[in-house]
């Protein structure tokens, strides 16, 4: 394993929602405050633009992803370029927009929301499954930490304001919540700050930790088993493609002089076993 190097320039005012596209071998991400969708492959960078707020999706097939924005779900053509309506998500509700998401072992995909502003439990984490889409928890202020173990038994979320990560037990037949969330780790409000997570082969939890510079290991037992160290402090989401660690990371209140990286994508190489990439199932 190596430390982390840039792997997009491009600055992101708020880079979140990073998604390896298995059949694509390219990573996908988005820049939510600029209304973004990016990625860097073979033919070398690109992105879409677009007129509200994106910020998470889940691959459906060779060149459709499942996107979610500050008003609905929707698919999202990569060849085209072409949005297809899928369902409203808090379309009525002008304080929210849609943050961390992850489709899960059963073809669902999961989304929080929080307030645009971050208002005080603005938010909340849906699911949407086989067109259906419940909301699972409410009152939640900053969504995050979106993830599930090998296994399929477990899901992980997390609210960044007060600083806890819950983990959730899920039916074995559909992937619906089974009784109430337990605290996995309880940080406190003064940090660190839970941000996007991603649970590897092995089941531990890979967490951005806002505004403290790097990404840290969590066993299935809660306990710190490695830390990462990234070059700018707003690390938001990480991802896995094979043994390789993609970040995000956000420039939005950054001094850019003694952060000139803030918003890049980082990778570092040669990690450990990510788990395959889960496909939502429409």
């Amino acid at each position: 394993m190596t430390g982390a190097q840039v792997f997009d320039a491009r600055p992101c005012l708020l880079g979140e929602g990073p998604l390896w596209h298995p059949k694509r071998q390219q990573l996908y991400w988005f820049d939510i405050m600029g209304k973004r969708l990016l990625t860097k492959g073979v033919d070398g960078p690109q992105q879409w633009q677009f007129d509200c707020f994106v910020s998470a999706a889940g691959w459906v097939d060779s060149h459709r992803l499942l996107i979610a924005s500050a008003t609905d779900l929707r698919l999202f053509d990569l060849s085209t370029g072409a949005s297809e309506f899928v369902t409203p998500l808090e379309a009525g509700n002008p304080v929210t927009r849609s943050n961390d998401g992850r489709a899960d072992p059963w073809g669902g995909f999961w989304i929080g929301t929080m307030g645009i502003r971050a208002e005080p439990k603005a938010g909340a984490i849906y699911r949407y499954f086989k067109g259906e889409l419940r909301c699972l928890f409410p009152d939640i202020s900053i969504s995050n930490g979106i993830a599930f173990s090998p296994d399929g038994r477990l899901a992980y979320f997390a609210d960044t304001v007060p600083g806890i990560v819950w983990r959730q037990a899920l039916s074995q037949t559909y992937g619906w919540p089974i009784g109430d969330p337990e605290v996995f780790l309880d940080h406190g409000p003064s940090g660190p700050n839970p941000d996007g997570a991603v649970v590897d082969q092995e089941g531990n939890y890979w967490s951005a930790e806002w505004g403290f510079s790097r990404v840290r290991c969590y066993g299935p037992d809660g306990s710190l088993r490695r830390e990462m160290p990234m070059p700018t402090s707003q690390c938001t989401c990480p991802v896995f493609a094979g043994r390789d660690l993609f970040v995000t990371s956000a420039r939005q209140g950054v001094n850019e002089t003694d952060e000139p990286l803030a918003g890049q994508v980082f990778k570092v190489a040669d990690v450990t076993d990510g788990q395959e990439k889960h496909q939502v199932i429409l």
